[in-house]
């Protein structure tokens, strides 16, 4: 039962045709360039950037599957150009690792979430949804960013500060939902949310047929029987799924949720049009917040 592609299995020549789209369009020429691999970092990168910075992301179209990608030769001249890059790691992206390496560049700034949080490979791979990683991504690049334009240091800094302020209702929101579900049992076709679930406090069910979709193996029959019983027994209390990555078998699950009166919450992996990230993760809170049982 397959219900999704992750990026593991992305081929290099694959992701050598993957097309850019640029965050935000700048006209400055002394603008530094900057690449994200996915378009969440791109956005913080060009928050803590303004003006000065060029951001290009190639993970960015919210209506697409966002483990497949329609090649364009573009990509390895715009890393070649890129004075910093930016991306996930943990065999999340492996493809940019090997783009990166395959397309040096001295005095490139590369900025690899997996690496500042010091995950390893093999762990779920969805970091963002990690709270402390966001904070931790924002200060390599105005790390970065200071390196490459000292002149605009203050400018960089004093952006930061915005961007580590404009977190704290995150903060408040996921300290309430904590607060009133910690304990509550949930579960999800796949690991998107699966960081994010944990620092509500949720008790996460069916993890071994999501670790299988992820690794794009078939869940065990056992498994299988497992995750339905859960909804048709209501032992969970909450249903998460990959919004933009969903084929016969997870709407199957989906049906099942619903027509047993459990609340759903789609997730998606990259960042919906014309949102900032703290719009992005405020909005699935909130939507959470909403389908929490009541009384907890």
């Amino acid at each position: 039962m397959k219900i999704r592609f992750p990026l593991a299995w992305l081929s290099l020549a694959t992701a050598f045709g993957l097309a850019l789209t640029p965050a935000v369009a700048q006209t400055n020429d002394k603008a530094v360039k900057i690449v994200a691999a996915e378009n969440f970092y791109g956005d913080i990168a060009q928050q803590l950037a303004g003006d000065n910075a060029q951001v290009t992301s190639i993970l960015s179209n919210p209506d697409e599957d966002p483990h497949l990608f329609e090649a364009s030769p573009s990509v390895a001249r715009d890393l070649a150009s890129a004075k910093i890059v930016i991306y996930n790691g943990v065999d999340y992206d492996p493809w940019m690792a090997k783009l990166v390496g395959a397309n040096k560049s001295p005095g490139r700034r590369v900025i690899v979430a997996g690496e500042l949080l010091h995950k390893k490979t093999g762990v779920n791979p969805h970091l963002w949804y990690d709270p402390p990683t966001a904070p931790a991504v924002a200060k390599a690049i105005t790390a970065a960013l200071v390196a490459e334009d000292p002149a605009h240091k203050n400018d960089y800094e004093q952006r930061l500060q915005t961007f580590t302020d404009s977190l704290q209702p995150i903060t408040a929101k996921v300290a309430g939902i904590r607060k009133a579900g910690s304990g509550i049992p949930v579960t999800a076709t796949e690991p998107v949310f699966g960081y994010m679930a944990t620092a509500l406090g949720f008790k996460m069910h069916n993890e071994r047929f999501q670790l299988a979709v992820m690794n794009n193996t078939e869940p065990a029959v056992s498994d299988v029987a497992a995750f339905e019983n859960d909804l048709k027994m209501k032992r969970v209390k909450l249903f998460f799924y990959n919004s933009q990555a969903t084929d016969s078998a997870a709407q199957r699950l989906l049906k099942i949720a619903q027509d047993n009166q459990i609340p759903v919450v789609g997730v998606t992996e990259t960042l919906p049009p014309g949102k900032t990230f703290q719009q992005w993760m405020e909005g699935e809170l909130d939507a959470i917040q909403k389908a929490l049982p009541s009384g907890a």
